[in-house]
């Protein structure tokens, strides 16, 4: 069985993390979105892509969701004592090796998808890890400087890391998506996915990120298996991240059944053929098949077990 997942960070990370358990021999591919990604201090860093490499390879830092187990910040440290900035951004000692070698290999001409292929080799996450895109695509957000009043666009990481999503978003710009091409292997794994599953990752600059890249849509339409999507929003409320921020910025309600019609029904031009709302959760999406299973990912046996469920969506 090939299965095809989209996903972003830590919620898809942890999914991911899944469905290897629930699905064991499959052949798993991530496809995650780069949209996060930033340059600081001269590395290229991929928090989503190492997110993922981290959780499968067993070396994340689980009570943080993100960066590695037992992280030390001398660096960081040292970067505050000379005053250099961006301050808001800590990268952890042993995190920096894996940008270290990444702006490395990007700067001797390496693409990102044979970067990340290399890192990963380390790490053997047990899924094929494709970057979203080997072009450079960076999500942005139109904000109200509070300084002048007037609109600024200002990096992901910043409105998210620096100011904790509290300044009102007024867009989201995916700046170079639409220059993008999906990485080598992610169009062909679509095509020959037995199930293709929408992670419980932020729909607007997670996934809607990946969906962007001209190209990645087209081809989940075309899939030869299921689309199962998973939802993010669990009891009108969002379990991880800040996609309740996200959503009304595009005119989508904070709701199970506000996403699955954002993603809307693959025969009727959008996506998904099954959707997974949580037990308690409803939601009329038209032309999908809407399941209620528990979401929460509050054990290993637990997201197994919402892992299962969709591939069971996928299988019927």
């Amino acid at each position: 069985m090939h299965i095809v997942v989209l996903a972003g960070g830590v919620g898809g990370a942890r999914f991911l993390r899944g469905v290897l358990a629930a699905a064991p021999g499959a052949e798993v591919t991530a496809v995650v979105n780069t949209g996060d990604d930033v340059t600081l201090h001269g590395l290229r860093i991929c928090p989503d892509l190492d997110t993922v490499m981290y959780t499968l390879g067993d070396g994340i830092d689980e009570e943080r969701g993100w960066g590695r187990r037992g992280e030390t910040w001398t660096v960081k440290d040292e970067l505050a004592a000379y005053g250099a900035e961006p301050s808001w951004f800590g990268l952890g000692d042993r995190d920096l090796a894996t940008h270290l070698v990444r702006t490395r290999m990007l700067d001797a001409g390496y693409p990102l998808s044979e970067v990340t292929a290399a890192l990963a080799d380390r790490w053997r996450p047990g899924v094929r890890l494709l970057p979203m895109s080997d072009q450079r695509v960076e999500t942005h957000v139109v904000v109200t400087d509070p300084a002048t009043g007037r609109p600024a666009a200002i990096h992901f990481q910043e409105w998210w890391v620096r100011h904790r999503a509290e300044l009102t978003a007024g867009a989201f710009v995916q700046v170079g998506v639409d220059d993008a091409r999906p990485a080598p292997g992610v169009v062909e794994a679509l095509a020959t996915a037995d199930a293709v599953l929408l992670a419980p990752s932020n729909p607007v600059v997670s996934i809607g990120t990946v969906l962007g890249v001209p190209g990645i849509r087209d081809a989940v339409r075309a899939a030869a298996g299921r689309v199962v999507g998973i939802s993010p929003v669990v009891g009108g409320q969002v379990v991880r991240g800040m996609a309740d921020r996200c959503l009304p910025v595009v005119g989508v309600e904070v709701s199970a059944e506000g996403v699955g019609r954002h993603y809307g029904a693959r025969a009727d031009g959008g996506l998904l053929d099954a959707w997974l709302v949580h037990t308690g959760d409803t939601a009329e999406v038209p032309g999908v098949d809407v399941r209620a299973v528990p979401l929460l990912m509050s054990s290993p046996e637990a997201t197994r077990a919402m892992a299962r469920a969709a591939l069971d969506a996928a299988d019927a």
